[in-house]
């Protein structure tokens, strides 16, 4: 019997039935954050490098906690404690000013873009079976491609950088969207119960 037609656990078969609507709603959310970023875009850097500020302080608090707080090796430890030490120590130059944040900013989202991008398209063009997987490895693409330009250009590209990121979530807005209504058909196709 083929995995489509295997009856699943209730449990399962529950969340399988009702995945669709939260890639579906998630869908929504980032294309209406999209349209957000490009109707105020001076707005939305300035909002976002406090944000990324108060992120990396809270991210390094837990790291310190978790370097002493876990029962690990202490070389993970140590791991953990610099790296909780670096994040809060770059979420402080975060608050030194605007331009810190945004430069600061700028790299990680261009970092962050390109390994994401490359790992989208990979896994998209290794599986056939994915839904909407042309929009999906498009869309693994332009996420690399904004993740270069950003690095390459960090300052000259703020402007881009915005106007790029409006359209990278209407793009992965409307692919979770379509991606939520394929998986809307297939968890129409589940059998029902054991």
């Amino acid at each position: 019997m083929d995995q489509m037609t295997e009856p699943l656990p209730g449990p399962l078969q529950q969340l399988a039935r009702s995945a669709w609507q939260i890639v579906l709603v998630l869908g929504v959310l980032t294309l209406l954050l999209g349209v957000a970023v490009l109707v105020w875009p001076k707005a939305t850097l300035t909002v976002v490098g406090v944000l990324f500020g108060v992120y990396l302080v809270l991210a390094g608090i837990f790291q310190l906690v978790a370097a002493f707080g876990t029962h690990v090796s202490t070389a993970l430890r140590v791991m953990a404690f610099i790296s909780g030490a670096l994040s809060i120590l770059l979420g402080l130059f975060c608050f030194r000013g605007a331009l810190e944040s945004i430069l600061l900013l700028a790299l990680w989202i261009g970092i962050g873009w390109l390994f994401r991008g490359i790992t989208h398209t990979v896994a998209a063009a290794s599986d056939p079976y994915m839904p909407a997987r042309g929009w999906q490895i498009f869309a693994g693409v332009i996420t690399a491609i904004g993740g270069i330009v950003v690095l390459v250009w960090p300052f000259h590209s703020i402007a881009v950088l915005t106007v790029f990121t409006g359209i990278w979530l209407l793009v992965m807005g409307v692919v979770e969207i379509v991606t939520g209504l394929q998986f809307r058909s297939r968890a129409k196709a589940i059998p029902q119960g054991v």
